[in-house]
């Protein structure tokens, strides 16, 4: 028994309309996750500039490597779900000018020290 023509193309075509709004959905969660990991590398510089310990630039340097590399996944991801105004987000968000300068991967020594 075979399903007729006209019923297997609405089928198909409810398949790939789930299989979007599912991918859609990961793209949103990924996105949410990136943001949050930017928000924590963010408040922790903050934490750090606040307690305003003089003498200890290595710490605040790697802090300013992770922050700049949580900017980068974030931008990507916002990128892959069709969001191009970084400037706008980068403004929004009040992301400081040293954090954009540091966008992009972090050293991998830096990587494999933190985990």
């Amino acid at each position: 028994m075979r399903i007729p023509e006209a019923s297997r193309s609405k089928l198909a075509t409810r398949n790939v309309d789930l299989v979007q709004a599912e991918i859609a959905q990961e793209k949103a969660a990924a996105l949410g996750r990136v943001y949050a990991r930017l928000r924590q590398a963010l408040d922790r510089l903050q934490a750090f500039d606040a307690a305003q310990e003089p003498g200890d630039e290595t710490s605040r340097e790697e802090l300013l490597a992770a922050a700049g590399e949580a900017l980068w996944f974030y931008v990507v991801q916002r990128e892959a779900c069709g969001l191009r105004d970084t400037d706008r987000v980068l403004h929004e968000l009040c992301i400081p000018r040293e954090v954009q300068l540091r966008m992009g991967l972090a050293s991998s020594r830096r990587r494999v020290a933190t985990g």
